[in-house]
């Protein structure tokens, strides 16, 4: 799961010097004990106290428009094709989109430092010698939209429940966490376990807040369609259920001059559409109705945009640097089926799927190969395993398969015939070997039940992509299927786990942490609508998780994520798909933007603004 910008930067404490004491503190700090305006994993914060703004904003950016996207990123219960509530931070209902807009955080996140969070709700937190105990302080003029004030207690309330009552995801991120409590109105301590690991206390700086008046007679894990009273810069306005959602900028934000909000949360209105289908999306960012797309398909990047508005100037298409981390898209196995239980029928069926030619035929060459679940980054395991990756990998001599200890696996290049039979010859043989038989053309399972494979998915974008491999698979034997199911029906097989092969785009992270165990974490693997698809339940995983999430410098981090990357590889728990290092993105052109982008982002659209005479002079209607 995608997690909005403010909750999804993982990182990790920070110590600097004592400074001095706000007003409202009611004790001294205690021994050992050190305050600081922000927080990072590695190091100190490349940012002073007194920092204006972040460098990548335009300060003076005016105020105005609408900005009109389709959802391309989600988390909690978030659905990329409809919506039926405004709570997206519990497991029942589909989210809607942009709702993370509407609550603040004890800390936001900076796009030139992964690991570093500096002070939204609280201006400042003090840090126990032993890491387990924080204590935030809140800003005296925090308020919610309807004018009351947010305290600790409404953290307190907000972190409480959603470690007891939301979303898996946010239960299983805070197994660690102990629990949150109110010191009057200002303090908020947070304690956690000593298991706690490197993030958790970050983590928990990115939850949203919530009024715990506003719940106080509410069911929080009920599905509603009224929206929960938030304190962020957007708040909605209207919207129609599975159709659009608007929300509107908050003239009277208490947060706006903060350092963390200058320059950002340009728009007067953003507005989400939703589409059924992909080609009726794409209609409507032509005839203006959406005015941002972030384009995923090669296919339609080269050949969709020769439309009027492109060739006059109307709508800009660029390919922008990006240096967030590269998702991990692929078909996955549910390994929870007996049919893919056995790792060298996974390899059979990839080595079924021909890049060469899809990648060339289909996708017009403007992919590279994906072959590592931290493709892109130091962290991809790359030749034999160095000395520390070692040490970590012993602990699993003779109880994870030996290819962990030599070269990673990478999958093969093919002759890019479309049907490479030196490739499927090799699959045949494993298929063989895993105790698969021939009953004349048809493949039979090791019980004698044919081999059948269902792929899922709640869009044919994939389909053209998809049938190349089906097709060699028949070749194999094996009888497949493509289901297109509604959006409602794919969220409940996905969560329940009622599939075979799914196609998912699993977002990485440039410092990893807490969330790997809801990716790839044993309890991830057992708990409906978490991120573990694949069913990955692995002592070797686990053991890696959790060094990665207690690591306490870069170079221990990448050498830990190399040895786990090692050992995923190794159980050949997807058909590893492609990846691009730039965003592809097409706008119509009635924005402005900075002239610096942040380090880790685009930046697009986030620190973007209206641009009243562009609009003007492109007679743009929306």
């Amino acid at each position: 799961m995608t997690l909005s910008r403010r909750q999804a930067v993982k990182l990790g404490s920070a110590a600097l010097g004592a400074l001095a004491l706000p007003a409202g503190w009611s004790r001294a700090l205690g021994a050992g004990e050190i305050e600081t305006h922000g927080l990072s994993t590695f190091g100190e914060l490349a940012l002073p106290e007194t920092f204006p703004h972040f460098a990548y904003v335009n300060p003076q950016a005016p105020r105005g428009g609408t900005l009109s996207l389709q959802i391309k990123n989600t988390s909690g219960n978030q659905n990329f094709e409809t919506f039926d509530t405004l709570n997206i931070f519990v497991f029942k209902g589909d989210g809607a989109a942009g709702m993370d807009a509407t609550f603040d955080t004890l800390m936001a996140g900076s796009g030139d430092e992964p690991t570093s969070m500096y002070g939204l709700v609280a201006d400042r937190v003090r840090i126990a010698p032993d890491r387990l105990t924080y204590r935030f302080h809140l800003r005296p003029e925090a308020r919610f939209h309807d004018g009351s004030k947010l305290t600790a207690r409404d953290a307190a309330f907000s972190f409480n429940i959603l470690k007891a009552k939301g979303h898996p995801v946010y239960r299983s991120m805070l197994s660690e966490f102990i629990g949150a409590e109110a010191e009057g109105d200002d303090t908020l301590v947070v304690r956690l376990t000593d298991k706690r690991s490197r993030d958790l206390h970050l983590v928990v700086a990115g939850l949203p807040i919530f009024s715990q008046a506003w719940w106080k007679d509410r069911d929080f894990e009920a599905s509603t369609l009224e929206a929960p009273l938030g304190s962020g810069p957007y708040k909605v306005s209207r919207f129609e259920q599975g159709r659009y959602i608007e929300f509107e900028r908050v003239r009277d934000y208490w947060a706006e001059k903060l350092p963390v909000n200058v320059g950002a949360n340009n728009f007067d209105r953003m507005r989400y559409e939703y589409y059924r289908e992909r080609q009726v999306a794409f209609e409507g960012f032509k005839s203006g109705q959406i005015n941002f797309n972030e384009e995923y398909t090669a296919r339609l990047w080269a050949t969709a945009y020769d439309f009027p508005a492109v060739r006059d100037g109307r709508v800009k298409k660029e390919e922008l640097p990006n240096g967030a981390p590269t998702p991990s898209q692929g078909w996955y196995f549910n390994t929870r089926r007996q049919k893919f239980q056995d790792a060298r029928v996974r390899e059979a069926l990839g080595l079924a799927f021909d890049f060469e030619w899809t990648n060339r035929n289909i996708m017009y060459s403007a992919y590279k190969r994906l072959t590592s679940y931290f493709e892109n980054s130091d962290m991809k395991a790359v030749g034999l395993p160095s000395a520390g990756e070692l040490a970590l990998l012993e602990h699993f001599r003779g109880k994870a398969p030996d290819e962990i200890f030599g070269e990673p696996y990478v999958p093969p290049t093919s002759d890019g015939s479309g049907s490479d039979r030196t490739l499927l010859r090799r699959a045949d043989e494993l298929l063989r070997a895993a105790g698969c038989k021939r009953d004349g053309t048809r493949l039979l399972l090791p019980g004698g039940q044919p081999f059948e494979i269902e792929f899922l998915d709640s869009s044919g974008a994939l389909k053209p992509h998809t049938e190349p491999l089906q097709g060699n698979l028949r070749k194999l034997g094996i009888e497949t299927t493509y289901r297109q199911v509604d959006a409602a029906q794919y969220k409940r097989r996905l969560d329940n786990f009622e599939f075979d092969i799914v196609t998912m785009a699993l977002g990485g992270s440039l410092t990893p942490g807490d969330g790997l165990r809801i990716t790839w974490g044993s309890e991830a693997a057992r708990t409906p609508g978490t991120r573990n698809v694949a069913g990955v339940s692995d002592p070797a995983v686990d053991f890696l998780i959790e060094k990665i999430a207690r690591v306490d410098n870069r170079e221990d981090l990448n050498t830990a994520c190399r040895a786990l990357d090692r050992v995923l590889r190794a159980g050949r728990y997807w058909i590893p798909m492609w990846y691009k290092d730039k965003s592809l993105v097409a706008y119509w052109d009635v924005f402005s933007r900075p002239a610096t982008t942040p380090r880790y982002s685009t930046g697009a659209p986030g620190t973007w603004w209206w641009d009243a005479d562009k609009a003007k002079r492109i007679n743009y209607q929306g």
